[in-house]
C-alpha cells in the first residue's frame, strides 16, 4: 500500500501538494512549514544558494524572493519540469544529490527540505560530504526533516504517514543522530529546533 500512495502522490502534483499541505497543518500550514529552515539566515540577493532536491520548487519559491542566485537541483526530471513551471526564475540542474556537478565552494547556502528521510544511509553519507565540499568557507548547511515526536501524541500520525507514503529510509532517519553524523564531516551544528510535538527537526551546519 504505501508504495501504491507513494507512486501516485508523485505522479500527481495535485495528491502531493494536497498531501503536503495536510502535514504541514502541525507547524501553521505549508508556508510556514517551508520558511522554517530559512527563519534568521543572514542572506541578501546576491547569495548563492542551493536548493537541494528541490522536487517541484515548493522551497525554491521562497528562495528565489531572498536572492536572484538560486539554483534548484534534483534527479527526477518529471520534478525539475514542474519546478521550471512553478519558479521559471531559478536554474535547475538535474543530477543526484550525492554526486552534484558543482565546483568547490560555490554556495553561500545549501537547503533541502524533507529530502533527507528519502536516502540510504551509505547514500545519506554521501550527500552531507557533497554538501560541505560544494559549500563556501563560513557557508550554511540548513535542512528540515523528520525526528522522533518528543509528544508521543504525535507518535501515531507519524506512524499512518510512513506506512502511507514512505519506506524504510525513513523509520532509518528516525534512528540517525544528525547532528552527530554533520559533526563527523566537519559542520559546526547548531541545536535543533524542535516543532510539530518533535517530530520535525529545523537543523543548521556551518563550514
Amino acid at each position: 500500500m504505501a508504495t501504491i500512495f507513494r507512486d501516485l502522490s508523485y505522479r500527481y502534483q495535485w495528491l502531493y501538494d494536497g498531501i503536503s499541505r495536510l502535514a504541514a497543518v502541525s507547524v501553521g500550514g505549508e508556508g510556514r512549514f517551508r520558511q522554517l529552515a530559512l527563519q534568521g539566515l543572514t542572506l541578501n540577493s546576491e547569495s548563492k544558494i542551493l536548493d537541494l532536491c528541490c522536487g517541484s520548487g515548493q522551497t525554491t519559491e521562497f528562495l528565489v524572493k531572498l536572492s536572484h542566485y538560486v539554483t534548484g537541483l534534483d534527479a527526477s526530471p518529471l520534478s525539475l519540469k514542474r519546478a521550471k513551471k512553478n519558479v521559471p526564475s531559478a536554474n535547475y540542474v538535474e543530477a543526484f544529490a550525492e554526486d552534484m556537478p558543482f565546483a568547490d565552494n560555490s554556495f553561500d547556502i545549501v537547503h533541502t527540505s524533507a529530502a533527507l528521510h528519502e536516502m540510504q544511509p551509505q547514500q545519506l553519507r554521501k550527500i552531507i560530504a557533497e554538501v560541505y565540499r560544494v559549500l563556501k568557507p563560513g557557508g550554511v548547511f540548513t535542512l528540515v526533516d523528520f525526528h522522533p515526536p518528543t509528544n508521543p501524541i504525535f507518535w501515531p500520525g507519524i506512524a499512518v504517514f510512513f506506512w502511507l507514503f514512505e519506506t524504510e529510509t525513513a523509520w532509518e532517519l528516525l534512528k540517525t543522530d544528525l547532528p552527530g553524523l554533520l559533526r563527523e564531516y566537519g559542520f559546526v551544528v547548531d541545536t535543533p529546533s524542535l516543532y510539530a510535538g518533535g517530530s520535525l527537526q529545523v537543523l543548521r551546519g556551518s563550514k
